[in-house]
């Protein structure tokens, strides 16, 4: 199984979820959205019994667009990219490079999501899958996220970053790192648990534009 490799060829240490633990993570994520929806729905029944048939039409609309729709990317943003099926499956939504997700990444899938799983029930997004290298549907594709396999074996879980010279490290203490770019963090990371695998050249091409 390929790893991710990023435009600074640094190889990074995320491993992309194949189709049968992606399959069960939506089917998951399905049963509990139908669910919600039909409990939304027993609700409306009761409650919407008065107005016309027009009414109701746009209210069962409204209320399937939100639990399909709404809910999902809702919950994707907000945890970054992991859903009810994706936990149980060890499974996380991330940008290509590796980084979080954010809203417009959520919402970009779960608009397609409503198409390619919803509507015909999940039979594009097997395909589009089957066909990627690394496993994308096509909201993936459009997003530019990709689903990743948050549990690693246990060669990879024992690979530990290397050892911090000791001298810098009342200096480093007393810095504010708060404003310090998320993507710079994870470029940092991967290119110190995978140092040993460039080539020195490009190591210390990097490593120069880092400290930059």
């Amino acid at each position: 199984m390929s790893e991710l490799v990023t435009g600074e060829a640094v190889v990074l240490g995320l491993r992309p979820a194949r189709l049968p633990s992606r399959g069960l993570a939506v089917a998951v994520d399905v049963a509990v959205a139908w669910s919600i929806y039909i409990a939304v729905s027993m609700v409306l029944v009761s409650t919407t019994s008065s107005m016309d048939s027009a009414a109701i039409a746009a209210v069962s609309v409204a209320a399937f667009v939100l639990v399909q729709v709404g809910i999902p990317i809702v919950v994707e943003t907000l945890s970054h990219g992991r859903s009810l099926g994706k936990v149980i499956c060890g499974l996380r939504v991330v940008r290509e490079d590796g980084g979080p997700i954010r809203f417009r990444h959520a919402l970009v899938r779960g608009a397609m999501g409503a198409i390619e799983i919803v509507l015909t029930m999940g039979v594009v997004a097997a395909i589009a899958s089957l066909v990627s290298a690394r496993g994308r549907r096509v909201g993936d594709v459009f997003a530019g996220t990709l689903v990743i396999r948050e549990r690693m074996p246990a060669a990879d879980v024992g690979r530990v970053l290397p050892p911090m010279d000791p001298w810098p490290g009342a200096d480093l203490g007393g810095l504010d790192l708060s404003r310090v770019p998320d993507g710079w963090w994870l470029a940092v990371r991967q290119y110190l648990t995978r140092t040993g695998q460039l080539d020195p050249q490009v190591g210390a091409a990097m490593a120069g534009r880092l400290a930059e």
